[in-house]
């Protein structure tokens, strides 16, 4: 096994140069991430297909592309995120000039999911060179030959005191924890992601903490049922839905239940055909584990349409279904595939209720026409992100922060907010030597308390 502790220390030393501060730097190593990224994207794809049989199409736009995006505005934006910010100061402290000067955390930890294995590893890692960080980077051993592909494609790219990525099990990301990093960067599931929070925690190391939860998708009864259909078939059955912010369930109005489960049978014929089995666009489950796991939850519900398993080539079809029990393990975990259970409500006040009632979700997808619902729901309602009228978009625009609450995680990322989270927000303020004020020095003067009081209104 690798010595984790000497390659920390070895990046360290490297930090501790400088030579990762400079603006020239930090572009000269999202240069060479974006053109190790174009030289090895064939055997991405290729690597992809083999892990998850994802379509070369689903596999640019969702992973390859996404990091290419964010390497190039990283390139646009890094002066301006770089620049030291002048704040105001109050009467009290006037003379004097304040500013936030944006600096590297240091030695960073990137731990990425089998998902999403190059977007989920690559897009973070744009966010730590940007803020001129180094890095370790620890792919999930359940993409085996993703992670082998990322390990050529930076090993071909970086200095090991620059970028490293590490293989192994959930041994070795339990022992690349213990080591002392400056910043932790954790992709995944809840249960795991505590851990992190708890390893990090006895090192007193910051971290982000992107995890998952039951996203829901609220259909009020003024929406268009197909277009909704369609949208959450799209987001939830690409990848085989195995994506942290895919719609988990529906809520829609009873009186509009089975037009939207009739139009989402509709749409899933429409892209992936009779046999979805043998459709080039849809993919795997991951492992065998993971099949068993949500073969599980179709015996826990009335399948409304699919339900076809054939767990030797890890297949499982998209699936519409009904649950009667919400105490079942499909309404409480997340589901993580092609599995979307449809729920009627009385109204969107219950749905709202529905959604208050659970741990806050990673997102939330509403459909609606009315101004008003849309009001209501964003104010009643928490989740890390949202996205009105279509799902999975509020994720792709580096403008916006990625992120979740509560038990979806905590600390954001993408574009800038990755730049802020790889980065301490640095305060300095510059004093003077004049004027030097006789009243802030003992003893106390009679008039010290009228002037501070004064002086911080």
């Amino acid at each position: 096994m690798t010595d984790l502790a000497t390659l920390v220390a070895g990046q360290r030393t490297f930090f501790n140069t400088g030579a990762t501060r400079s603006i020239e730097g930090r572009r000269k190593r999202l240069r060479a991430l974006g053109d190790a990224l174009r030289r090895h994207e064939p055997a991405l794809l290729r690597a992809l297909h083999d892990d998850l049989r994802k379509p070369a199409g689903e596999s640019y736009s969702t992973e390859i592309g996404q990091v290419v995006f964010e390497i190039n505005h990283a390139q646009r934006h890094l002066a301006g995120w770089m620049r030291r910010r002048r704040v105001p100061l109050s009467l009290a402290q006037i003379p004097g000039a304040a500013a936030i000067h944006p600096q590297p955390r240091g030695v960073s930890a990137i731990l990425a999911p089998w998902n999403y294995p190059v977007q989920m590893s690559l897009s973070p890692l744009v966010a730590a060179l940007a803020a001129g960080n180094t890095a370790v980077l620890k792919p999930s051993e359940y993409a085996p030959a993703t992670t082998a592909a990322l390990a050529a494609l930076i090993g071909a790219a970086f200095d090991p005191r620059e970028v490293v990525v590490v293989e192994g099990d959930a041994g070795v990301a339990q022992a690349l924890l213990e080591q002392p990093f400056d910043f932790i960067f954790f992709t995944g599931a809840g249960s795991i992601g505590r851990k992190v929070a708890e390893a990090a925690a006895r090192n007193l190391t910051p971290c982000v903490l992107e995890l998952g939860g039951k996203s829901p998708a609220l259909i009020a009864g003024d929406a268009d049922l197909d277009l909704a259909a369609r949208r959450v078939a799209w987001g939830k059955f690409i990848n085989c839905g195995q994506t942290c912010i895919a719609p988990d369930y529906v809520l829609i109005e009873r009186q509009h239940h089975d037009a939207f489960v009739a139009a989402l049978r509709r749409h899933i014929r429409a892209f992936y055909g009779e046999d979805a089995r043998r459709s080039p666009d849809y993919g795997r489950i991951v492992n065998d584990r993971h099949v068993a796991r949500l073969r599980s939850y179709l015996a826990q519900g009335r399948i409304l349409h699919g339900g076809e398993v054939d767990a030797g080539d890890r297949f499982i079809a998209p699936t519409v279904m009904a649950v009667d029990d919400l105490d079942q393990p499909v309404m409480r975990e997340e589901i993580f595939g092609p599995i979307l259970p449809v729920l009627p409500v009385a109204d969107m006040d219950e749905a709202i209720a529905f959604v208050n009632a659970r741990p806050h979700p990673l997102a939330l997808y509403l459909f609606t026409r009315d101004g008003g619902v849309r009001e209501r729901v964003l104010a009643q309602t928490q989740s890390g992100g949202v996205c009105v009228n279509d799902v999975l978009f509020q994720i792709s625009t580096p403008h916006l922060p990625f992120g979740g609450v509560g038990p979806s995680g905590y600390g954001s990322y993408h574009g800038k907010h990755g730049f802020e989270a790889f980065s301490h927000l640095r305060a300095v303020i510059d004093k003077g030597h004049w004027p030097d004020f006789w009243f802030r020095y003992a003893p106390a003067k009679a008039s010290y308390d009228r002037i501070i009081r004064l002086l911080l209104r």
